[in-house]
């Protein structure tokens, strides 16, 4: 697949989810981050997280840019051992959306919001709880879209190189 097609593809796909008006943390990123590298592989990564930064000029930069875009590296360099069947896959991708959420909240706490206390770490992961909830609700939806789009490739690629007969 050519390089070109792939990045603008995310692009559109993470700069409509995120540029669209949409519930807090609802957006395809986390699901993207771990897909794009699984299928495409890792040399790919590069690209989700330059679509972020591209998307991140029109939503605006915040101070924890270095932990949502470290998130999107480990999440694409994990997706590597997750990626060959379809359990795996889904493992993988819930698993992308804890990682972000512990990487950016690590990232909430460590900026000052709350206290330097295990209590204020605590608290920070609690108040982020729904946060979470919107990530999983669209982590799941954006990968039954990605996982349909991928079986019916993958099929169809399959069934093409079968040889047909015609009858005589």
């Amino acid at each position: 697949m050519n390089f070109f097609k792939v990045s603008f593809c995310v692009l559109i796909v993470l700069g409509s989810s995120r540029l669209v008006p949409h519930p807090p943390n609802f957006t395809s990123l986390q699901t993207l981050s771990f897909y794009i590298p699984a299928l495409l592989g890792i040399r790919f990564i590069p690209i989700t997280v330059i679509c972020l930064a591209i998307t991140d000029l029109f939503i605006g930069f915040h101070s924890l840019v270095i932990f949502t875009w470290g998130s999107v590296i480990v999440i694409g360099l994990t997706s590597n051992y997750l990626k060959k069947k379809f359990i795996h896959r889904i493992f993988g991708v819930f698993s992308a959306a804890i990682l972000f959420y512990v990487i950016t909240n690590f990232g909430v706490w460590l900026s000052g919001s709350y206290p330097y206390t295990f209590e204020g770490l605590i608290f920070c992961y609690t108040l982020a709880i729904p946060f979470f909830y919107n990530s999983l609700i669209s982590t799941i939806i954006f990968s039954l879209i990605i996982e349909m789009i991928y079986k019916y490739f993958f099929f169809s690629r399959k069934m093409s190189s079968y040889k047909t007969f015609d009858k005589i």
